[in-house]
């Protein structure tokens, strides 16, 4: 098979993909949280670091005002062509989620597959949840899913996906090469490897997550008054089973709160 190095966000066709035929318990999950912690009506929606935007057409479906920013502007031209093609705004742009501003406040924001981790710094962390509170209503919400360093081993060091669309099909692996505490580091390898009736290929990268802990992410947390933790949840997305943390968690979902 042919291999190609590249950086996997540049190919948003196979990204989205991926990771993209996997919305629904998010969305159903979102939506359920806007209900039960808002304290205001929900309708007008950010997402940083969103990608291809697999969330914002389907709020933007719903009626919602979404808009959103990455720093990828491949993932941005793609996202902003689907909602074009639905008949929506293109209101994704190229932006840090990290540094942003928006023309107007929205009331919930959502951040869901350990985006927020490609942060380098502490600074960065904490220069992201400014701009997040800045945008937020009072009374909106942030909803922010990762994957913690639990205080046991991992269970969790590699990973699988395989989707198709058509005579398309790709499958992705992602697995831990190396795991640096100290540095608070995880360097993370991953492929695609991507399926046509005329040939096939891997592409192939590397990227580095920084690593948190459970206490680590409450200090953070502390550094932005502004957001308050309401409940926590696993990837499970079930809203009936609020989660306390323990040695080994893993996946996390924190809904916060601007007050």
């Amino acid at each position: 098979m042919e291999t190609i190095a590249g950086h996997l966000y540049d190919y948003p066709k196979y990204y989205d993909l991926i990771f993209g035929s996997d919305w629904a318990a998010e969305y159903k999950f979102l939506k359920q949280c806007f209900a039960k912690y808002a304290k205001r009506p929900v309708k007008r929606l950010f997402e940083p670091a969103c990608g291809t935007g697999r969330l914002v057409v389907q709020f933007a479906k719903e009626g919602y005002e979404i808009s959103g920013n990455d720093l990828n502007e491949k993932a941005i031209a793609y996202c902003n062509a689907r909602l074009k093609r639905a008949g929506y705004p293109e209101s994704t742009f190229v932006g840090d989620m990290a540094d942003f501003k928006l023309k107007k406040k929205v009331d919930a924001a959502f951040n869901m597959i350990n985006t927020f981790r490609h942060l380098p710094t502490e600074e960065a962390a904490q220069a992201h949840f400014r701009c997040v509170a800045d945008a937020l209503n009072k009374g909106g919400l942030y909803i922010l899913g990762l994957h913690l360093t639990p205080k046991t081993p991992a269970k969790c060091t590699s990973e699988s996906w395989s989707s198709s669309r058509g005579n398309l099909s790709v499958v992705s692996n992602l697995w831990t090469i190396e795991t640096n505490l100290k540095k608070r580091q995880e360097r993370i390898g991953v492929t695609y490897d991507v399926y046509t009736p005329t040939k096939q290929f891997r592409i192939t990268d590397e990227t580095i997550f920084r690593t948190y802990t459970a206490e680590q992410m409450f200090s953070l947390f502390a550094s932005e008054p502004r957001l308050r933790v309401l409940e926590m949840f696993d990837f499970r997305y079930d809203l009936d089973w609020p989660i306390d943390i323990t040695n080994d968690t893993e996946d996390i979902v924190y809904v916060m709160q601007r007050v």
